[in-house]
Order: structure tokens, then C-alpha cells, then sequence
């Protein structure tokens, strides 16, 4: 038992790495929809690539979203609208028209004038009362249907233009004296009818539409069906209107089958083999070409978290409303990974991610081209994510990109740019915005997970940080001759394409552990007692090896990124400190080279070689009495070729070339320093 507890102890990140993997795909499996996915891939107007495709089962033609859409527009135009009349009104404006007639004429107006006055007027209320007058306007085509009802009786139907508004009385009541005979009287008739009208028909809004609602639940969404074995299309033939939305239809119905449970189990397999699959792939090329990754838990854990996340907001997305799926910035995930990791690990997962989701997308391969070509076009662009600038310009080119990708697409599918949907740019539009929001996401993943990016390495680059004043002001010497290193690794870095700012910044921190005994190191000294003639050459050389241990320790007090700490760890890697080792083997002979030697490890990387590089050349370079060009070329050329004797840089993925291209820098840079000119001959 305590055995196989150990060997679980032994291999717990190995253990923990398949429970990841295993979490992982079950999440992304349960995002996935539960259904098959129809296997034919087809367009309108291209050819049909598959063989001779006969239907399966029988199944009903859908009709298109344009088609429903017009049917739907038909039944609200052609519905009619429905209005309550009073017709009580007609009577009440009668009863006040005989009341009030005598009153409104002149007393001279004779009997017979009153008496056809009193005809007019009873003619025209009839007119007016005939379908009704509106209690307001309404915009309604003059010839769109109506029907009046009296309670929930119908009583009358007819068109819109037969309800009288009530900016139409006074040209009811002209019409009806165009004799001139009574002309005069108008005006007092006129007032009479604005006095006495009242509208008496009211737009029952309510009633209407849920009689337009009935009328459009009667829609019906299919036109014909198709029988089983019926031939659909046959190879190679192209692709119509009309064949697309069979197939369009077939698909549908094929992938809201229901499942038998035996199917649906299938299915699930076959998702989980897919996703595991492609995680598996991630993982393989962690172990292969990443190796530091894959070691460590915590980066593992944050490539598959963010994997998961983009593939939860896209499934999100997807399920609320699929033509919202270009809004969703994809492309902040290789801006991500190469921030914390490289451009390499981030361009592979992100094209993993991409086709994962083109298990949830609609138009999987549009989706996933334009995704791949975008996520290549982020990788190439941003090169210094810590320079605004930079990441804006890189925005606009990957919206630049979609637009004109999605374009294309559009142009294939439907051969022409009329009915294109520009609202889709303004989602690429909003992609790009979200985009922006990388910043302040990776400034969180550092708090979360401990991870460290170029845009933090640029805040500890300040000089005027509180560890590198503390460690100016405590040894100016170290200081003086951690900024020379920077400067020269930063160029070494440049020249050969590994991460410069990284490299500048361990060069400034790689010696803060000299603090704790300053004056035991040369560059220090500036009394001229050294202090190193009281101690024997093992203690000496222990206060100098020890000065890695202590700033481990200090870089640990002051959280500093393990990023950082690395080209403490390593920057001498196992070299021996020579000239107390050299001292030591004049008294004795008998002597242990381990105890004149740095614990190590050896640099890992390129950059943590490039400092290695640097700080030895530097270091050495003060004891170079008149320098010549030649002088130091020699002079690097030895101390490098001695470090690779060593076999200091077995561990680090450098090679010899990338060796001689930072010899040549280093080479420059003395001279330039000690302000050398080539040799002539006299």
C-alpha cells in the first residue's frame, strides 16, 4: 500500500494531466449538440460533390426564410381590421340635430329654406353614420379590408375608405351644397355638425391582432414532400434554388431526428473520441516541443481553461442566436497564448479550438477559415504586445481580414453583391472592439494563475523599481554591470530572434543576490580592501556561488515571476568559480571540484544562454588591459568556446549558428563600448 501511494506521489502531475484532459472533453462534449451531424457539405450554385444521393427517409420541403417571411407580410396586409361602432351615436346626433336646428338659422330664414336645410342635414347624417366616423386617423390603405362589430356581432363589412374621419365632415357637408341657392346658410350649417358630431367607431387593436395571430399560426412552414429513395441530385450536378432547400430540408429533418437511446450513446462516443482526440493533439505537442509547459500544472491547466471558455461563450452565443457568432473575438486566444507562451503553441491551439467549434457553428468551413486565416494574420501582426499601438493596428487588420474573407464567401454563394448583409461587418466591427479587451484579460490571468507577459516584464524593466534602486544604491558597482549585460543580451536576443525583453529583464535582476555581501565582489570594491584576503579560497568561493541562493531568496521576497527567477537560478549554470579553484589546487592537491562550482541547473533556453553568454564577456572584459579589435574578438571567442566545452548549453534549444550570430554581436558592442576602430596596417 505505502508502495502504490508513493508511486501516486511520484507521478501525481502526470495523474493530474489526465483528470484535466478527461474534465476537459466531458465539458466540451456536453456543449456539443446531442444530434448526428449530417455529413454532406453542399452550397447553392456549386456542384454536388458526393455520390447520387436518394432520401432516406420521406420527409416534408421546408420552406425559405423569404418565403415565410412574404407569406407572414400577406396575412398581416390582407387580415381585416376590426372596429367597434355605437350606432346609438347615430341616434343621439339626430335627436340633437332636430333640437338644435331652429336655433342655429337665422330667425328670417323662411319655412321652405328651413325645411330643405333640415333635408340636407338629415342626408348628411346619414351619409356619415352610413359606415361610421373614426375617433381618430388611422394610416390604412383606402381599399384594405374592414368589419364593424357590434359587441362581438358582425355587423357590417367594407373597405377603410368607407369610415369617415373627421377632417372629411366639412367636405361631406360642401358636397352636399353645391346648389348656390343656399350657399349662405353653410356656415351656420357647418358650426351646427361641429357642435353635434360625435365619432362612433373605435379601432379594436386588440381583437385584430389576435385574429392575425390566429391567421398566422395557420402557416404552414413546408411545400410538398419528398418520398424515400427518391433521387435528389445526382453527382456533379449543380446545385439550384430549388435542390438547395430540399437538401436544406433534408438536413434539418435528419439532425432533429430523436435518437434512440442506443443512437444517442453513439454519438456521444463518437463527439468524445473527436474532442479527445484533438486535445490529445495539444497535449503531444506540449510534451514534444514544450516540454517546460507540459511540466507545469498551472499552464497546462490555463491552455485547456481558456480553450473551454472559448468554446462555452461561442456554444453561448450560438444557442441565443447563430448570427451573432462573428462577435465573439476568437482571435484573443492566440493573443493570449502568445503573451504568456509563443506565437508556435498559439497558433496550434487555436486552430484545434477552431475546429472543435465547427461541431457548434452554422457554415462550419466558412466559420473555420475565416477563424485559421484571422488566427494566423494576430500571430504575424502582434509582435510587442505591451505597445498599445501595436495592438491596435493588429485590431484593425484581423477586421480588416474578416471583412474581406467574408466578402469573398458571400460572392461565392450568391454571385452577386446585391443582397449583401452589411450588418455582418458591423459584428466584425465589434469583434475587433472586443478584441481590445486582451489588455485587461491578461492582466487578470497573471493575478489568477501566476503566469508572467511581456507587458508585465515591461514594468520590471524600470529601472527605478524599488529591488533594482535598492540594488544601485547597496552595489552600484553590480548595478552598473547588470544594465551593460542587459543591454548586450537585449541585442544578442534581437539578433537571433528570441524574446528580448525577457532577456533584459533577467539580465537586471540576475546578480540583486550580490546585495547581501557587496563587497566580496570586485566590481564593488572601490576602497581597495578586499575582503576575501581573510577567508580561505572554499569560503571565498562559497560567498560568491552563494550569491544565485540569496537572490532566489530575495527575487521570492520581492515576487518576482518564476520567469525571472530562472536566469537567477541559471546564469552561471554549473561553471566553477576558477580563480579560488585555480588558488586552491596551487596549495593543494587534493581538491573537490564540486566545491568551487555552481549548483546550477544549466540555461534552458535560448534566452537564459544568451545571459550566460553575456554576463561572462562582460564580467571578463574589465580585466582586458588596451583592447584591440582583436584582442576582443579572441577574448569572446574563448570564454564562449569554453562554456560550450562545458556542455553549459546542452539543455537549451540554441543552436551553433544563433551561437556565432551573438558572438558577432558581442564582438561589436565591446568594441563600440571601449570605442575601438579597425586596425590599419602602417
Amino acid at each position: 500500500m505505502k508502495d502504490f501511494i508513493n508511486k501516486l506521489y511520484r507521478n501525481h502531475s502526470l495523474i493530474y494531466k489526465g483528470l484535466l484532459f478527461i474534465a476537459t472533453t466531458i465539458f466540451i462534449v456536453y456543449l456539443f449538440p446531442k444530434s448526428g451531424k449530417f455529413k454532406y457539405d453542399f452550397e447553392k450554385g456549386k456542384p454536388w460533390q458526393s455520390e447520387n444521393l436518394q432520401a432516406p427517409f420521406n420527409f416534408a420541403i421546408k420552406k425559405t426564410d423569404a418565403e415565410i417571411a412574404e407569406e407572414k407580410q400577406r396575412i398581416k396586409d390582407n387580415t381585416p381590421l376590426y372596429f367597434d361602432v355605437d350606432f346609438e351615436v347615430k341616434n343621439k346626433v339626430n335627436t340633437d340635430f332636430k333640437n338644435q336646428f331652429k336655433n342655429a338659422f337665422p330667425d328670417s330664414t323662411s319655412v321652405s329654406v328651413l325645411s330643405n336645410l333640415k333635408n340636407i342635414g338629415s342626408k348628411v347624417i346619414s351619409e356619415l353614420y352610413s359606415f361610421g366616423v373614426l375617433n381618430e386617423a388611422y394610416n390604412y390603405s383606402a381599399e384594405r379590408q374592414i368589419v364593424l362589430l357590434d359587441g362581438r356581432e358582425i355587423a357590417k363589412d367594407g373597405v377603410f375608405s368607407n369610415l369617415i374621419k373627421q377632417d372629411q365632415v366639412s367636405k361631406i357637408i360642401d358636397k352636399n351644397f353645391k346648389d348656390d341657392i343656399y350657399g349662405s346658410y353653410k356656415p351656420y350649417f357647418t358650426a351646427l355638425f361641429f357642435d353635434i358630431i360625435e365619432p362612433n367607431v373605435i379601432f379594436d387593436k386588440s381583437f385584430t391582432e389576435k385574429v392575425t395571430e390566429d391567421e398566422l399560426a395557420t402557416i404552414s412552414y413546408t411545400r410538398g414532400s419528398i418520398d424515400k429513395e427518391t433521387l435528389i441530385i445526382s453527382k456533379g450536378e449543380v446545385v439550384d434554388d430549388e435542390t438547395y432547400q430540399i437538401l436544406k430540408s433534408l438536413q434539418i429533418e435528419y439532425e432533429s431526428q430523436v435518437w434512440s437511446k442506443s443512437s444517442y450513446i453513439l454519438v456521444l462516443i463518437a463527439y468524445t473520441l473527436l474532442v479527445a482526440l484533438a486535445l490529445l493533439m495539444l497535449l503531444l505537442f506540449l510534451m514534444k516541443y514544450r516540454i517546460n509547459v507540459f511540466e507545469n500544472n498551472t499552464k497546462v491547466t490555463f491552455i485547456f481553461f481558456n480553450i473551454s471558455l472559448i468554446v462555452l461563450i461561442s456554444t453561448m452565443v450560438v444557442n441565443y442566436n447563430s448570427k451573432y457568432i462573428y462577435v465573439v473575438p476568437i482571435c484573443i486566444l492566440p493573443l493570449v497564448f502568445k503573451a504568456f507562451f509563443d506565437a508556435r503553441l498559439g497558433l496550434f491551439a487555436h486552430v484545434l479550438t477552431v475546429l472543435l467549434l465547427g461541431f457548434i457553428v452554422p457554415n462550419s468551413y466558412e466559420y473555420m477559415f475565416l477563424q485559421i486565416i484571422a488566427g494566423i494574420v494576430t500571430i504575424l501582426t502582434v509582435s510587442e504586445l505591451y505597445k498599445r499601438a501595436n495592438l491596435f493596428i493588429s485590431v484593425g487588420q484581423i477586421t480588416l481580414i474578416y471583412i474581406i474573407a467574408y466578402f469573398a464567401f458571400f460572392v461565392i454563394h450568391e454571385g452577386s453583391v446585391t443582397d449583401l448583409k452589411w450588418e455582418t461587418f458591423i459584428w466584425f466591427i465589434l469583434c475587433g472592439l472586443a478584441t481590445l479587451f486582451v489588455q485587461p484579460l491578461i492582466y487578470v490571468y497573471e493575478k489568477i494563475f501566476g503566469l508572467v507577459s511581456d507587458v508585465s516584464l515591461l514594468e520590471l524593466s524600470d529601472t527605478n523599481s524599488k529591488l533594482l534602486k535598492e540594488l544601485s544604491n547597496k552595489a552600484p558597482g553590480t548595478f552598473h554591470h547588470s544594465l551593460n549585460v542587459a543591454n548586450l543580451a537585449e541585442a544578442s536576443a534581437n539578433e537571433i530572434g528570441a524574446n528580448a525583453m525577457l532577456v533584459r529583464v533577467g539580465a537586471l535582476y540576475h546578480d540583486i543576490g550580490k546585495m547581501k555581501n557587496p563587497t566580496y565582489f570586485t566590481e564593488n570594491q572601490s576602497t581597495g580592501i578586499n575582503p576575501h584576503q581573510e577567508l580561505s579560497n572554499k569560503e571565498s568561493a562559497r560567498v560568491i556561488v552563494d550569491h544565485v541562493i540569496n537572490g532566489i531568496e530575495i527575487a521570492r521576497k520581492y515576487n518576482l515571476p518564476d520567469r525571472v527567477i530562472d536566469f537567477i537560478r541559471s546564469h552561471h549554470g554549473t561553471s566553477v568559480v576558477y580563480y579560488f579553484y585555480a588558488k586552491e589546487k596551487k596549495e593543494f592537491e587534493d581538491v573537490k571540484k564540486e566545491d568551487f562550482s555552481y549548483p546550477g541547473p544549466k540555461p534552458f533556453s535560448k534566452e537564459t544562454s544568451i545571459l550566460m553568454m553575456c554576463d561572462s564577456v562582460e564580467a571578463a572584459s574589465k580585466s582586458l588591459k588596451e583592447p584591440t579589435i582583436s584582442k576582443i574578438e579572441a577574448f569572446v571567442e574563448n570564454i564562449i568556446d569554453k562554456q560550450i566545452e562545458e556542455g553549459q548549453f546542452l539543455n537549451a534549444n540554441i543552436t551553433f549558428k544563433e551561437i556565432q550570430s551573438i558572438k558577432k554581436v558581442l564582438k561589436s558592442k565591446l568594441a563600440n563600448i571601449y570605442h575601438l576602430r579597425i586596425e590599419y596596417p602602417e
